[in-house]
């Protein structure tokens, strides 16, 4: 399944969902790569597998198989880290903030595709888990990196239209 064969899956009342589905292939204000990576790493997040699978099949010739795997490796460890932040984040024991995470994250320093692409990644899943704490983290590292307030914030869209989608199938 593609984007295009998602979208005939889709109810009429994601009408709009499926429109901005349309716009987010022919973006031209990312490389090939943060665009197809955004759309891998943020459709996992969503754990829906119908959306995973368009998403996939998507950007399975637009990605090398090192982006692949740095988008998949951004969903995951944005999986962990961003319970574990946000929870930091949000209890009222700031004690919490002090102390070690003692998570392994070793993947994070290497991933095998440029910092700012994977980072724009995990920006991205970070919004779709709503961790404020990992959010200002990676747009702070994006920001240093050379990436724009409008790069951003299409990152940013292109996790809430595919987190959308991935609502819409699931209400049908």
């Amino acid at each position: 399944m593609t984007i295009d064969s998602l979208k005939s899956h889709m109810p009429d009342f994601a009408k709009d969902v499926k429109l901005n589905l349309s716009n987010i292939a022919g973006d031209e204000s990312l490389t090939d790569q943060q665009k197809y990576g955004l759309m891998v790493a943020c459709a996992i997040a969503t754990r829906s597998p119908a959306i995973r699978e368009a998403f996939l099949a998507e950007a399975a010739d637009k990605l090398s198989p090192e982006a692949l795997t740095a988008a998949k490796g951004a969903a995951t460890m944005m999986g962990m880290n961003n319970v574990y932040y946000r929870f930091v984040h949000l209890a009222s024991n700031k004690e919490y903030a002090s102390l070690q995470a003692k998570l392994r994250m070793n993947f994070i320093g290497r991933p095998g595709v440029d910092k700012v692409d994977f980072e724009l990644w995990s920006l991205a899943v970070s919004a779709i888990n709503g961790c404020g704490m990992c959010i200002d983290s990676h747009e702070a590292v994006l920001r240093q990196g050379g990436m724009t307030t409008d790069q951003i914030q299409t990152a940013i869209r292109f996790a809430a239209i595919i987190q959308s989608a991935a609502i819409a199938l699931e209400a049908a």
